[in-house]
């Protein structure tokens, strides 16, 4: 099984930035991939951004340029740095992690960004 812990959610106004974290239970390079996804209220649940085992990044058309996903798998960690940030970001955020052919998911982060 695979933990997944986020962090860092808040309230912002346009234009700012945000940092998430997720932090997992098991090794980054023993999970297929680790992607951050999100949840307004009233709409599907989307994929943000994520990133494989091997390093490959993969973004939304709506946040590519602004978001960026990083990791530091000393510390099993997952970033998604949100610059630029719209209104239309406002959403919780969740962590997902494919790993043993069953998705984990974090308990999620709110995101509120104020015009």
């Amino acid at each position: 099984q695979v933990q997944l812990v986020e962090s860092g959610g808040g309230l912002v106004q346009a234009g700012g930035s945000l940092r998430l974290s997720c932090a997992a239970s098991r090794s980054l390079l023993s999970i297929n991939a680790m992607s951050w996804y999100r949840q307004a209220p009233g709409k599907q649940r989307e994929l943000v951004a994520s990133i494989t085992r091997g390093g490959s990044t993969n973004y939304a058309a709506s946040v590519k340029g602004r978001f960026t996903i990083s990791r530091e798998t000393a510390k099993n960690t997952v970033y998604l740095q949100m610059n630029s940030l719209k209104p239309e970001d406002t959403a919780v955020y969740f962590c997902n992690a494919g790993w043993s052919a069953r998705d984990y998911w974090g308990q999620g982060t709110q995101v509120t960004v104020s015009s």
